[in-house]
């Protein structure tokens, strides 16, 4: 398909990479198609080695053992916000997963023996498709309104939503449990 000379993408549910499995559930009205109920504004883009969806660490784990680095350009208007950041060692990441389906509410991932909820999973595919990454700082340019990172687990161009500071002695909580199989 193409319109006005550019190669358009298919819509989430024609591409093989996000065929329904087993025991998936779709939503019945895609919320990308819905009404917003908030305004949202994307206030820079994530540079990383990933292109492929294939190629992109699962998380921030996998991201690190991998390397490559990454880097948070904000738009102009945002980079008043980086004062007094780059005082800190890490950072939580908001990012928009903008090619990721929104229409799934509950999901069996392939290393998953059961469906689950989309809510129990920490899948990009989410009716509000927003990520969440604990990153290393590893410089702060203000003035270029720049954001070195050790790693991301992110696809390249990915929208950034907001940046905050990671506290451990708040953010941390060390009796938390998860799923065996997550």
């Amino acid at each position: 398909m193409s319109h006005m000379g550019k190669k358009m993408a298919l819509p989430f549910n024609d591409r093989p990479e996000f065929e329904v499995r087993e025991g998936e559930v779709r939503l019945e009205v895609d919320p990308a198609n819905l009404t917003p109920d908030a305004g949202l504004v994307f206030i820079g883009r994530v540079s990383s080695p990933w292109t492929e969806r294939s190629q992109c660490p699962k998380n921030m784990r996998e991201a690190r053992e991998k390397g490559g680095g990454a880097r948070i350009a904000l738009d102009p208007a945002y980079r008043d916000g980086l004062r007094g950041l780059g005082q800190c060692s890490h950072a939580i990441l908001l990012s928009w997963f903008n090619r990721s389906p929104r229409d799934l509410i509950v999901q069996k991932p392939r290393h998953a023996e059961v469906a689950r909820g989309t809510f129990a999973l920490r899948s990009p595919v989410r009716p509000n498709p927003v990520g969440v990454h604990v990153v290393r700082l590893l410089a702060v340019d203000e003035q270029a309104g720049t954001i070195e990172l050790e790693a991301i687990d992110l696809l390249d161009g990915t929208p950034v939503i907001d940046i905050k500071p990671y506290f451990a002695s708040v953010d941390s909580v060390p009796d938390a449990t998860r799923p065996v199989s997550a």
